[in-house]
């Protein structure tokens, strides 16, 4: 993979414990940025900056993204030692399962509007003051194919992702002569530890549904991410990178 000129950025990953969040981490360190993951899962952090320590600084923070205080309190401290910050990705997502929507416990729908889309507006609202005050900032936000089309049996993900397309667009207006870009990406099925909480018939209806006829790797989306995250993107804000390997119409 290429590198893109990072030098002196600073970033913080949600979800950067696994899958596309280390994906993106590792290709970001490579790239020059100092490199914060964010996660809940605090075992799977560490294990994982150990191996990113090799592409260069990266540090660790124990996040809930659902809860107020605990992004605050994560900012706050992130500011305190580096200073600034000058990328963020919203990577951190759960799927929920597979069902019908009225077979989807109420509970289990409204965790992945938290973690999906509640999460990012709380992490963007704690940030984007300080990217403001630096006249500079990157935020990518990971959505999703299905936020586009609604896959079937997937109605609070694709609703999630949904909403965090039109997070992205609402709050890019906002800061569009401020010096801070906001896009997203909206990938197919990446093979990643989420497969697990998906049934098999659902993994193979998203993939007879990409006519490349693969999933998309996680190091084709920290790619993609890496460039959204630069200053070589300059004019691109709102937007809706698609990366489906041809599945979107739109």
């Amino acid at each position: 993979m290429n590198t893109i000129d990072l030098k002196g950025r600073v970033a913080i990953v949600t979800g950067g414990a696994r899958g596309i969040g280390f994906a993106t981490a590792r290709t970001l360190l490579r790239s020059g940025a100092q490199v914060t993951l964010w996660d809940i899962d605090a075992a799977a952090m560490y294990e994982a900056a150990a191996p990113l320590q090799e592409s260069g600084p990266v540090s660790v923070d124990v996040v809930d993204v659902t809860d107020e205080s605990s992004v605050a309190k994560a900012v706050a401290s992130h500011i305190r030692v580096f200073g600034k910050i000058d990328i963020l990705v919203n990577n951190a997502g759960i799927t929920g399962g597979n069902a019908p929507l009225w077979e989807i416990p109420s509970d289990v729908w409204r965790r992945v509007i938290d973690v999906n889309l509640i999460g990012p507006y709380l992490t963007c609202r704690a940030i984007v003051p300080h990217m403001i005050a630096a006249r500079y900032g990157r935020i990518v936000n990971v959505a999703s194919i299905a936020g586009k089309e609604g896959n079937p049996n997937a109605s609070h993900y694709s609703a999630s992702k949904a909403g965090l397309i039109a997070l992205t667009k609402s709050l890019a207006k906002e800061l569009a002569d401020k010096g801070v870009l906001v896009n997203c990406i909206t990938p197919a099925a990446a093979k990643t530890e989420m497969f697990a909480q998906m049934k098999q018939e659902h993994i193979d209806y998203m993939l007879s549904k990409i006519p490349m006829n693969r999933f998309v790797t996680v190091d084709e989306i920290a790619a993609m991410i890496a460039w959204l995250a630069s200053e070589d993107c300059s004019f691109s804000t709102g937007a809706v990178f698609d990366i489906s390997g041809g599945r979107a119409v739109y």
